[in-house]
């Protein structure tokens, strides 16, 4: 096992922080993702917390601040378990990097996505203990973990609005797979928000707060901003950009691997849809000759509305080389941009375009 119990063969793009992704490959047909397996994302180094000392804050426009234990967790509210996927903000971005250039950030692959069934209690029972005030729009996350990458150094933070804080899906969650949260993972307690983008489920949750207006935190206000192209990340300030929260339909190919040798003729395809907010995957299209046609692949049902969808699809493939495309649709008809070029960022946030794969056919 490699580095935070990992298996061997993760993509490891930094050490520390902590940031790896699994292959394709090893994503392919699993409804959920082993902890071995799930993609690792940090923004510093992995704090080490006695939950025997451990307390959770809840302050801010509250009527009731509360100063909770674990034990107090799972005595005063009821145990939920939710089916969901988290995916990267920066998911696919080796992609875009193909296109351009993105200094300083990570060239994350397809694997920044994974699957898993956490427990804990919800959110929105957690908040109405405290009682929210009416001027309460926005609901703030901190964590204790300090990163570098903020000017200051500052600990990590975000927040969600109310309106997705009172959802029955968003959870405080101590477990993931029926078995406790590992610590790379966010032991003792981490925030799940399905539908949103992984930097908002924070990880070591310690404080949440009640507030009118989006968390100022740096990772909120400055990163995780779609910057235009032209923009310097190194001069981006509070509110430059647009703010990344609900994420957007993506898919991409797991099996075979780019690259691959495989036999001409009948070949499988397979892969992920995920599709973000309150939309779910409507429908996923593959092509082998450049769009001009396309396959419709068999969608799995998925394990609840905030998962992703499994799909596949057989194609004919004469011998040669091969480029396999992508594409998936969701539920309001809103389907993936053809081409990176045009969705090209400074910090390659949110490459949703056609998942492209090349295979050589023999």
């Amino acid at each position: 096992m490699s580095l935070w119990g990992k298996r061997d063969d993760m993509l490891v793009h930094e050490r520390d922080p902590f940031n790896a992704e699994p292959p394709r490959a090893a994503l392919a047909g699993r409804r959920t993702t082993p902890p071995d397996t799930f993609y690792s994302r940090n923004h510093g180094p992995v704090p080490d917390l006695d939950p025997a000392a451990w307390r959770l804050t809840v302050d801010g426009l509250v009527e009731h601040p509360l100063d909770l234990s674990p034990a107090d967790l799972r005595e005063r509210f009821d145990e939920h378990e939710v089916a969901a996927t988290l995916q990267c903000a920066g998911n696919r971005r080796a992609g875009l990097a193909e296109v351009r250039a993105i200094p300083g950030e990570d060239p994350w692959g397809p694997g920044a996505t994974s699957t898993a069934r956490w427990t804990g209690v919800r959110l929105a029972d957690v908040l109405a203990a405290a009682g929210l005030r009416p001027e309460a729009a926005h609901i703030e996350f901190a964590a204790p973990d300090v990163s570098r990458l903020a000017v200051p150094p500052q600990p990590y933070g975000g927040s969600i609005t109310v309106d997705k804080a009172l959802r029955p899906e968003v959870l405080l969650a101590w477990a993931m797979d029926g078995r406790p949260l590992p610590r790379v993972h966010g032991a003792p307690l981490r925030a799940v928000v399905p539908g949103w983008i992984g930097a908002r489920s924070v990880k070591w949750l310690t404080r949440i707060s009640a507030r009118a207006e989006p968390s100022d935190n740096y990772f909120q206000a400055t990163a995780y901003r779609v910057l235009p192209p032209d923009a310097d990340p190194a001069q981006a300030g509070p509110d430059d950009g647009i703010p990344l929260g609900p994420i957007v339909v993506n898919c991409d190919i797991l099996r075979p691997d780019d690259g691959a040798r495989v036999p001409s003729g009948p070949t499988e395809v397979t892969g992920y849809a995920l599709a973000g907010g309150d939309r779910t995957v409507a429908r996923v299209d593959v092509s082998a000759d450049g769009g001009r046609s396309w396959t419709q692949a068999a969608l799995d049902d998925g394990d609840s509305p905030w998962t992703w969808r499994h799909w596949r699809t057989t194609l004919d493939l004469p011998a040669g080389e091969a480029e396999i495309i992508a594409r998936a649709w969701d539920s309001a008809g809103a389907v993936q941009p053809e081409s990176p070029v045009h969705l090209w960022n400074p910090k390659g946030y949110a490459n949703t375009s056609w998942a492209r794969i090349r295979l050589t056919c023999t």
